[in-house]
């Protein structure tokens, strides 16, 4: 039995779509004109406040990061207030002075750990990379848990939100009293530990407290992209043989991948300048020196002695965190707009 061709039908499906519709399958149509100016009306107040409000002072610690801190003359004693300080500013704190044992002090070659700034940057590092691996670990394993169907799975979800919501200074001296003295940990483990006052025993104490507190941050972002996807997909694999384990290496990881890393480069850029939890728990000490104090730290402690030199420590610690964020955007897929355009495209 042959079917006759309609040859209104075949007119119809050929014609040209009529203006502003785009057929399903082809290439997105390009904005007009009025679309345009709407939307550069939309999000001119956001593009300006932003200015106001991250431009602006970026611009100015910049400019302030290459004049000298006002003081006294050596020669006259007379106040004088700076002037140009060229990059003097930046090669003190990139190749700066470290403590002398047989007392003085020698000058650190750049890289070089000892001076304060690379000692915070290896302690901001430091806790960067650990409380990230450990939240990243405990994140996934409670998005799988409350990802699945049981009974109780909304109080669970609520109740995990609670460390997070918590205020970071609430949490710092909450974990404050647990880490004293004679406090719930050293009881609880009936050890002597000093907990905020040990140079590694305070690190430890401040990575416990913020993988507490923002470990449900990761798994609330690994739960979003655990829920769409689809449970074919899992039926599936089981149908193919694909034991537990298998489908989550298989299966789930690459599937929640776009999520994982938006939340690992979230966390890994809070971390980066964190201030506020070891400022609060340990004072930014730790041990004989400065064990706990992080590049945020030992900015807020530069602008006591003199603004300028700050800003270039500010302008340092901008250039770093911003070259970490480039890093995962460029080379680790974390392009949030790229991946759902693909998505999109797939779909279409």
């Amino acid at each position: 039995m042959s079917v006759t061709p309609d040859v209104k039908t075949e007119e119809a499906v050929h014609t040209r779509a009529p203006a502003g519709r785009r057929r399903r399958g082809s290439a997105p149509s390009e904005l007009n004109p009025g679309e345009r100016r709407l939307g550069l009306t939309l999000v001119l107040p956001t593009i300006l406040l932003l200015a106001v409000v991250i431009g602006y002072p970026v611009v100015r610690a910049i400019i302030m990061s290459f004049q000298k801190d006002p003081g006294l003359d050596p020669a006259t004693g007379l106040f004088v207030s700076g002037g140009n300080a060229g990059v003097s500013n930046y090669t003190h704190w990139l190749a700066e002075q470290c403590n002398n044992p047989a007392g003085g002090t020698v000058h650190c070659p750049p890289g070089t750990l000892g001076g304060q700034f690379w000692d915070s940057m290896f302690t901001t590092v430091f806790f960067a990379v650990c409380t990230v691996v450990i939240e990243v670990v405990l994140g996934m394993w409670m998005a799988v848990v409350m990802n699945r169907a049981f009974r109780g799975r909304a109080l669970l979800r609520a109740s995990v939100l609670v460390p997070w919501a918590i205020p970071t200074a609430v949490t710092a001296k909450l974990w404050f009293f647990i880490f004293a003295y004679d406090g719930i940990a050293n009881k609880l483990f009936g050890t002597h530990i000093l907990w905020t006052g040990g140079e590694w025993a305070s690190r430890f104490a401040i990575i416990i407290a913020d993988v507490w507190k923002t470990t449900p941050f990761i798994a609330l972002l690994i739960l979003a992209g655990l829920q769409v996807i689809p449970a074919d997909v899992y039926e599936a694999a089981r149908v193919d043989g694909a034991n537990a384990w298998q489908r989550f290496v298989q299966v789930t990881l690459p599937l929640v991948r776009p999520a994982l890393i938006v939340a690992i480069l979230f966390r890994t850029l809070d971390v980066l300048r964190i201030y506020d939890l070891p400022a609060i728990l340990t004072g930014g000490g730790g041990g004989t020196g400065h064990a706990t104090t992080t590049l945020s730290i030992l900015v807020v402690d530069q602008i006591r002695q003199g603004f300028n030199s700050a800003a270039a420590l500010s302008t340092i610690t901008f250039l770093f965190i911003f070259l970490v964020a480039f890093i995962f955007v460029k080379f680790l897929g974390a392009n949030v707009v790229q991946t759902q355009q693909r998505q999109q495209k797939g779909a279409l």
